[in-house]
């Protein structure tokens, strides 16, 4: 296997733990607030807050990582995630799990665009593709394996053991990364623009729990939407300061680049269509067909086997059509599957369910991919921090997005229900809906050149021709 690809296999491992991490105290809530003697509902602090610190740290994890050297911040990251890991196993109380969770967040904020550096400045362009679709497994498999997981493991064993699984493996990542990856570092770092660092944590933060919070009735409907609001203030402020200094913290110059601003606004909407589906496949799977939430939750895993199978083909793929092609093409066809699972919840066999979602995970998983790359095609090396800073912080934004649009269909279609009861149908609605969302992103796809992302994807001239 090329270095590159054993690089993104021990990037990819570390953020696997972060992924599942991040959702994984979804079905334990209820044991977890019962064993440290608070509400489910306050309890709930935990998975927002853990979304607060990776909305304030992602955007200073590029320049931390051109000061420091990625392989030395990626390292850390992983530190500091495990000692999150073992405060929030410690817990006793609200305030002690939240915090250990803040802690998780800053360590997860710095993995995740980190990581993803480590593997850009590793991989030649030609191998790139390649290495990037190993890398995306994670964000597929992640919010999918991540409930039961912590279903089982919260009815089988403790809640505790879900952190201290990081454990051990963050320690052979630590290892791996030791002993595989090179610290490259730049030669001239420019300075943190800390005005930058304040307005785009708040906006940034508030932006993102305020979407998260809304999409999963936490809080009062105005409160939420004030928080969304004030979020967009502070990030139109942002870009006013952002135009204005010379070495901004997100670099919005960027979007300049054709293919990195195809991948960030297309990749937006294929994300809220695509983040929508932890939320809604499991509530279609339990209410629509009376599952349990260990058996929805097995059932969804088959979509793990179609990501992983497209590792394999996404090279050969693209170099054979081109990215503007896979992504309009591809982009239609997972659209299309999005919508059809939709009527999962008027009860198909259960094979046709398994082959839905088995031949979803591979579609997806080959956007996912394409999108990746085709953000960094284009950008060179010197500005490849701030590029992996800028795109994790577009990904945040588009998964929330998705939850929240995807909560709202539902809600405003039981409005005025009597009893408020969510129906099957309603799920079909939901998915057909966000479906549209994300084949809009092939408007966006539609404007690349045809050649576009050529020295990554391996297409010859004459095919290109």
């Amino acid at each position: 296997m090329a270095r590159a690809n054993v690089t993104a296999l021990i990037v990819a491992s570390a953020l696997f733990m972060e992924n599942i991490d991040s959702t994984v105290i979804a079905t334990s809530l209820p044991a977890v607030a019962a064993d440290i003697g608070t509400d489910p509902i306050r309890l709930k602090l935990a998975l927002t807050s853990y979304l607060l610190s990776l909305a304030v740290f992602i955007p200073a994890s590029g320049w931390a990582a051109d000061r420091f050297g990625a392989k030395t911040i990626f390292r850390a990251a992983i530190v500091v995630f495990i000692i999150g890991s073992i405060c929030c196993s410690l817990a006793s109380n609200l305030h002690e799990f939240v915090l250990a969770r803040v802690l998780q967040g800053a360590g997860g904020a710095m993995m995740t665009p980190v990581g993803r550096l480590v593997v850009l400045r590793a991989a030649p362009k030609d191998q790139l593709l390649s290495a990037l679709a190993w890398l995306s497994i994670p964000a597929l498999v992640g919010p999918m394996l991540g409930p039961p997981l912590g279903g089982f493991i919260t009815t089988y064993f403790d809640w505790r053991w879900i952190f201290w699984i990081n454990v051990p493996v963050g320690l052979i990542g630590i290892v791996l990364v030791t002993l595989v990856i090179d610290n490259v570092r730049i030669d001239e770092v420019v300075p943190l623009d800390k005005s930058g660092f304040v307005l785009s944590g708040l906006g940034l933060s508030a932006l993102i729990f305020g979407l998260s919070v809304m999409g999963q009735q936490m809080m009062p409907l105005p409160f939420s939407g004030a928080l969304v609001a004030g979020g967009a203030v502070c990030l139109a402020l942002y870009v006013r300061h952002a135009r204005r200094v010379e070495h901004p913290l997100l670099d919005l110059d960027l979007l300049k680049v054709p293919t990195f601003r195809a991948s960030v606004f297309g990749g937006f909407f294929f994300r809220v269509g695509v983040g929508s589906i932890p939320f809604l496949l499991p509530l279609t799977l339990q209410l629509g067909l009376g599952m349990n939430p260990f058996e929805a939750g097995s059932l969804i895993f088959v979509t793990t086997i179609g990501a992983l199978a497209m590792k394999f083909t996404a090279q050969p793929i693209v170099r054979r059509f081109g990215f503007r092609r896979v992504l309009i093409v591809n982009g239609l066809v997972s659209a299309a599957i999005l919508a059809g699972m939709g009527l999962f919840s008027l009860g198909p066999a259960a094979a046709v369910i398994v082959t839905v979602l088995l031949v979803g995970g591979f579609f997806r998983s080959l956007q996912f991919s394409c999108i990746s790359a085709l953000a960094y095609a284009d950008i060179p090396q010197e500005r490849m921090s701030r590029a992996t800073s800028f795109a994790s912080v577009a990904q945040q934004v588009g998964l929330s997005t998705g939850v929240t649009v995807s909560a709202f269909i539902l809600e405003f279609q039981r409005f005025g229900r009597p009893d408020g009861a969510v129906l099957p149908g309603d799920f079909l609605t939901a998915f057909v809906l966000v479906a549209a969302i994300a084949a809009l992103s092939i408007l966006v796809f539609a404007r690349l050149s045809p050649d576009a992302g050529s020295q990554m994807s391996g297409r010859p001239a004459t095919a290109r021709s």
